[in-house]
């Protein structure tokens, strides 16, 4: 037989006397207590439960949920008392009306009981959440303006990496010069430039830097000094002077305190058999002739910030003969650890280098970053820039 709700004035209605001699303790809880009989009619109602719904007591009493509920929740809340009779208590989550209609977010805790009388009474506590929902919606609020914000900031990444792109250098072939070129950096965006830039038939410059510490701010630093490098390139000055003049214009314009840079620069002549060569902080340059490999060790300290003085002027002129191999790289190629928590350095890469010599550019190219991968244990934790050079 299914379950009605029984209609019943309040002025019908008594409470059961084992009811009295609870309401005191009842009357002293903080959440709201409703007590319905096996009609669902209100029998008590504490003085929480009339402040959270805006009635009167004797509003109240006698009161089934179809005169206080509008009829569309009518559904619902049979549905829960049908769980309560089975499971002999529930909890769910739902929305109290007031008396001025105002619907307050409450949680709903019910247990059935069996009273003296012989009697089944419902025992529902109602917890105000409103709070809990205010808090729960400024937070949807604010991660909706995260996640607009996160949007906007992945786009301006995607064409901040397109940017920083540019800077790698491209493969071209200048003469009897050819250059194979390699850019990754550890984030979307990173601090490592390079390079190559022919002047006309006459001279061909190329660069490698690497800017300290990753990300957005050490990509802005290295397009700023990119665009001052082909300031300084378009006044044709060379290879050590150049490296000077960067230094100066990131301590007197950028000025970031302990902020640095290395650099790896050279240029060769028409003939491309001769180049002029400088490098301040920079890992060593690979010079491949003849089977060997030769490391130019840089001749100055590191630039920017960290120090006041200028780098000295100092260069080497190197001669070179066809068949001979450049390789200029940021330290992204030899910090490289293994499984082993051992790292690659200087010899691993020359070893790298001296096994893969023999073979075209682009594929020594991809002979060292596979010989990197293999290396490698866990992901990249640097940015890596790699310039081959060759003299044919």
């Amino acid at each position: 037989m299914p379950f009605q709700m029984l209609p019943m004035t309040g002025a019908e209605l008594q409470e059961p006397d084992w009811l009295l001699q609870m309401e005191t303790i009842l009357e002293t809880l903080n959440e709201g207590v409703v007590i319905t009989d096996d009609g669902l009619r209100v029998v008590f109602a504490n003085e929480a439960l009339l402040g959270l719904t805006g009635y009167e007591r004797g509003e109240l009493r006698g009161r089934t949920p179809e005169a206080i509920f509008p009829p569309e929740d009518i559904p619902y809340l049979m549905q829960q008392y049908a769980i309560a009779q089975r499971n002999r208590h529930h909890r769910h989550e739902y929305h109290l009306p007031r008396k001025n209609g105002e619907r307050v977010p409450v949680i709903f805790s019910g247990r059935m009981i069996t009273g003296p009388d012989g009697r089944q009474y419902s025992v529902l506590t109602l917890t105000d959440i409103s709070a809990q929902k205010r808090v729960q919606e400024e937070l949807r609020q604010a991660n909706v303006l995260l996640e607009r914000r996160q949007k906007e900031i992945e786009e301006e990444l995607v064409l901040a990496a397109r940017v920083q792109q540019s800077l790698a250098p491209a493969s071209l072939v200048w003469g009897r010069v050819a250059v194979e070129a390699y850019y990754s950096p550890v984030h979307t965006v990173g601090g490592d430039f390079g390079l190559v830039l022919p002047h006309g038939d006459e001279l061909l410059s190329l660069l490698v830097c690497d800017v300290s510490g990753h990300g957005i701010g050490s990509a802005l630093v290295a397009n700023r000094i990119y665009a001052e490098t082909l300031h300084e390139l378009e006044r044709n000055t060379g290879p050590s002077g150049l490296l000077r003049r960067l230094h100066t214009f990131v301590r007197d314009q950028i000025g970031l305190q302990g902020f640095y840079f290395t650099a790896a620069a050279g240029r060769f002549v028409q003939s491309g058999r001769r180049m002029t060569f400088a490098s301040a902080g920079h890992p060593p340059t690979m010079l491949v002739s003849a089977g060997r490999v030769r490391l130019l060790e840089s001749r100055g300290a590191i630039l920017g910030c960290v120090v006041d003085e200028a780098p000295a002027e100092s260069v080497e002129e190197i001669d070179l003969t066809p068949g001979d191999r450049l390789v200029l790289y940021t330290d992204g190629f030899i910090e490289v650890f293994n499984d082993r928590d051992e790292m690659l350095g200087v010899e691993g890469l020359e070893e790298l280098v001296r096994k893969s010599a023999h073979k075209a550019l682009p594929e020594m190219k991809q002979a060292i970053l596979d010989g990197i991968a293999r290396w490698r244990h866990g992901p990249l934790t640097d940015d890596m820039s790699l310039v081959l050079v060759e003299l044919r």
